[in-house]
């Protein structure tokens, strides 16, 4: 299960990654009980709907959009009103039959692409995920990295600019100068981050110039990337990056500007060849990995 801020998706993922019948629902935006009771109840009508007894279901696999802390079981997720500490995992054990593993949606999304997608069979792989925000799910060695208090990926505070701005103190400096939204805040007359890129495909040069300046600020936190982790593979997702024609070959050439020249020249960058998948695919793998240990 993929919950998000605005939706809840699911599916069955057999172990070798097929996915049957798909159910998605909006995310209750008010009520925070009824919230987390609905990730327990989209879990019961995949199983009904997709006639699969409980007996045939080895675990459920959760992903959130923001910190999930191991030791305690709860879940810390911004874009979930009321998601402030929750303990998702006694909620959702007392309404399930089956273990349930949860994490954070950017360690599935790396999970993800190296079972199934770009990045499959690598050791050393960073899936960096550009929409709304911007976070990184980071797997070095062949073992997800989570950090002391499980938030390692949290990549939007990168610091690339000393002239620092207050929104920096919100969401940090590369996610407010390299996320979606920056595109439409460096834009006059009120254009969408969807306008503009659509303008820029067709040779506005104001688009363009937007799209650049973006760019050169998505190729330094990706060679810090590269510099500090030396992976074989970042593979880009997210919203922004399904106008990937726009920005995968320039942020390639930028990064070799920034970058450790060895690690520059070693790492390829791939957009992800699991879209919107990446998520619910990802999650089932780390509930059958849960499961296995």
């Amino acid at each position: 299960m993929d919950v998000g801020g605005t939706k809840i998706a699911a599916s069955i993922v057999d172990s070798s990654g097929r996915a049957g019948l798909k159910v998605k629902i909006s995310t209750e935006q008010h009520d925070t009980a009824r919230s987390i009771a609905q990730v327990a109840e989209i879990a019961h009508r995949v199983a009904l709907e997709s006639g699969i007894s409980w007996r045939d279901i080895s675990a459920i696999g959760v992903i959130v959009p923001g910190i999930y802390y191991t030791a305690t079981g709860q879940v810390w997720a911004p874009n979930l009103p009321g998601w402030d500490h929750i303990p998702l995992r006694d909620a959702l054990a007392e309404r399930l039959p089956v273990p349930v593993v949860i994490d954070s949606d950017r360690a599935a999304y790396v999970t993800g692409e190296q079972w199934l997608g770009a990045a499959r069979g690598l050791t050393d792989v960073i899936f960096l995920a550009v929409g709304t925000g911007i976070g990184a799910g980071i797997i070095s060695g062949g073992r997800l990295i989570r950090g002391a208090g499980d938030i390692a990926g949290a990549v939007g505070w990168f610091a690339l600019d000393p002239r620092t701005k207050e929104i920096y103190k919100r969401v940090g400096c590369f996610e407010s100068e390299s996320a979606g939204p920056a595109l439409a805040r460096r834009a006059a007359g009120g254009l969408t981050t969807e306008a503009i890129i659509e303008r820029a495909r067709h040779g506005d040069s104001a688009a363009r110039q937007i799209v650049e300046q973006t760019i050169q600020y998505l190729a330094m936190g990706v060679a810090n990337l590269v510099s500090v982790l030396n992976p074989q593979m970042i593979v880009l997702g997210g919203g922004l990056m399904q106008a990937g024609d726009l920005f995968l070959e320039p942020l390639r050439r930028e990064m070799l500007q920034w970058a450790q020249p060895i690690a520059a020249k070693q790492v390829r960058i791939e957009l992800s060849a699991l879209g919107e998948d990446a998520g619910m695919l990802g999650a089932a793998r780390l509930a059958f990995l849960g499961t296995e240990s």
